[in-house]
């Protein structure tokens, strides 16, 4: 049975077939098979959506808009340009430095994409940065926004596990500092190999201006953060706390975002959240086959029968991540991937908040991965150039993320050190 539902399954997707659509037609097929009663699908459909905390990902995807369209965005990347954009590799470096906190207020990787991108690439460009370069880094760095919190990604993986969303968060913090500190590296061995410098002085006018304006951007992750681990508000609330927040601050402070276009984007994230809940929601039946017919325990079964390390399994969790990270988008992926590697990573003794991260890091590479890296079409679209321009640059970020991502898996303290500090 379960040869037929990968088959299948399979087969959908490459005939282009919804994922949501796919979960719930092999569900049902496989139901009707066994003669189970739809009864089953229709609470499996309902009770994988019963969450409150599913209600996080709208307010996070409607905030990351309002920001986006307000702003914000614009005023980040002025502050960190004045801080930063002075020494070597200045501008790539206030490119990485805005999509970390463009992404702790978005948790967002194709919003940080559209939106650091219409303002840093035509910079790039003109600084002397050559196409390849400036299409391969904007689009990669997008990545981050599913590392550091909050990250939608983080929410489906507590969902499916029952995983702390708070600690996840925290443990989002270094990783996402460790994937960035590489892609730097990177950036300014670049612009001193290429001779690029930023024509650039520092200014204290500037910096103290910028900064002026920049408050109250820098105010949402306070709101977050502030609300979540203050005790004052769960993941929920925050999202909808700072959703409010940003409308606040971009129509009536900065006075940048009309009612008209608060209602535009509403409608987006309506639209949006609702792709994403008919994912939850048909995987709850799929995840429904997928235990009557003891996929993780034979999964398991099989890495003990090959008496493999640790070490070897986390690298094959890591390719297979990979690998459905190219044709799967994060939430998808989550979804489907999370019942089946969890119990093989617990096998391995693999913290249950480290995969967590490790699965986010993986999914966030997925983003920029050829064929079917949604970061790549926002870049096609965006800056109207073809795919293969796009993928053209994104080869030594691809490795430099990937670095990263054995950092990150083998050196589990990097994830495990602020949760166990700061929520024991």
């Amino acid at each position: 049975m379960l040869t037929l539902i990968a088959l299948g399954a399979f087969l959908l997707l490459l005939a282009g077939v919804p994922m949501w659509m796919i979960f719930l037609s092999l569900a049902i097929a496989a139901m009707a098979w066994k003669g189970v009663s739809m009864e089953v699908a229709v609470q499996g459909l309902t009770g994988s959506i019963d969450k409150l905390v599913l209600l996080a990902v709208p307010g996070f995807i409607f905030a990351g808009g309002v920001m986006g369209q307000g702003g914000m965005s614009k005023r980040l990347i002025d502050w960190v340009s004045a801080l930063i954009g002075r020494v070597p590799g200045g501008l790539p470096l206030t490119t990485i430095t805005a999509a970390e906190l463009f992404g702790a207020i978005s948790g967002s990787s194709a919003a940080t994409v559209a939106a650091l991108g219409k303002i840093l690439y035509p910079a790039l460009r003109e600084n002397g940065y050559n196409e390849r370069f400036s299409l391969g880094l904007v689009t990669s760095s997008g990545a981050i926004a599913i590392i550091i919190p909050p990250s939608i990604t983080m929410i489906l993986f507590a969902v499916m596990t029952n995983a702390s969303i708070g600690k996840l968060f925290l443990a989002g913090v270094l990783p996402g500092v460790v994937v960035g500190l590489c892609a730097a590296v990177y950036c300014v061995w670049y612009a001193l190999k290429q001779n690029i410098t930023s024509g650039r002085t520092w200014s204290l006018r500037e910096i103290l201006s910028t900064s002026r304006q920049v408050v109250w951007t820098l105010g949402a992750p306070g709101v977050i953060f502030g609300g979540i681990y203050g005790g004052f508000t769960t993941p929920t609330e925050a999202a909808m706390a700072v959703s409010v927040y940003a409308v606040f601050v971009c129509v009536f402070i900065y006075r940048e975002l009309s009612w008209a276009q608060v209602w535009t984007i509403t409608r987006e994230t309506a639209v949006l959240s609702a792709k994403i809940f008919i994912i939850v929601a048909a995987s709850g039946v799929f995840s429904w086959i997928l235990t009557a017919e003891q996929a993780p325990q034979k999964f398991v079964g099989l890495i003990s029968d090959q008496s493999l390390s640790p070490v070897m399994i986390l690298l094959l969790v890591n390719l297979v991540l990979l690998l459905v990270g190219m044709f799967l988008d994060p939430n998808s992926a989550v979804i489907l991937f999370t019942p089946l590697l969890w119990p093989i990573a617990q096998y391995a003794g693999v913290d249950l908040i480290h995969f967590g991260i490790i699965m986010t890091v993986n999914l966030a590479i997925g983003m920029f991965s050829p064929p079917f890296g949604l970061n790549i079409f926002v870049s096609c679209s965006i800056f109207n150039v073809s795919s293969s321009r796009v993928v053209a640059g994104l080869a030594p970020f691809f490795f430099i993320y990937f670095i990263a991502l054995m950092i990150i898996t083998y050196l589990p303290a990097l994830s495990l050190a602020l949760p166990r500090r700061l929520m024991g």
